[in-house]
């Protein structure tokens, strides 16, 4: 029996990221995969959510149910954010571009973008307020001014750090599906 996804002749990087023909251009889809950063910050908020899950047990076995319930509301709560910085990014459809944060989404329609184009500027290491040299994934609105550009993607961010390349292949397929859909 041939296991092909542990054979040396097709490997998981073998297959490419691209969206299959038949997938459905109306469902958001991320782009590029999500880095490690991001899923390592993901997993140490779980497992703080596991110690505390583990406090709300031990409370509710000693018969404080009222605090046992108040810490089980903070690790659902720590469970929800760890969810939420996981869905964190950029993902596009045929109906715009739309950039998740932790606590804002803001989605742009095809048809209030100018362009969509990577430059050479200081960006955030890690979403921090240091500012590195780097590249960023602009996008430019009918709406709004040119000064007022805040970067999609950058070489420095949580999903990028050390990834140059999958920036450089993120950045290409969201251009591409400016370039697609942006005739409006």
């Amino acid at each position: 029996m041939p296991l092909p996804f542990l054979t040396a002749d097709r490997t998981f990087d073998a297959v490419p990221d691209t969206a299959l023909p038949y997938d459905d251009r109306e469902r958001w889809r991320r782009p590029y995969r999500p880095g490690p950063w991001r899923v390592g910050g993901a997993a140490l908020w779980l497992l703080l959510a596991s110690f505390v899950l583990f406090a709300a047990v031990a409370l509710a076995l000693t018969g404080s149910l009222s605090s046992a319930g108040a810490v089980l509301g903070v690790a659902l709560l720590i469970i929800a954010a760890a969810l939420r910085i996981l869905r964190m990014g950029v993902w596009v459809s045929a109906h715009g571009v739309r950039q998740v944060g932790l606590l804002y989404t803001r989605t742009v329609p095809w048809q209030r973008i100018v362009s969509v184009r990577t430059a050479q500027q200081p960006v955030r290491w890690l979403g921090l307020p240091r500012t590195v040299q780097g590249q960023a994934l602009t996008l430019v609105r009918k709406d709004r001014s040119a000064e007022d550009i805040a970067p999609l993607l950058t070489t420095h961010g949580m999903d990028f750090v050390g990834r140059s390349s999958a920036f450089d292949l993120a950045a290409d397929a969201v251009e591409a599906w400016a370039s697609e859909y942006g005739r409006g």
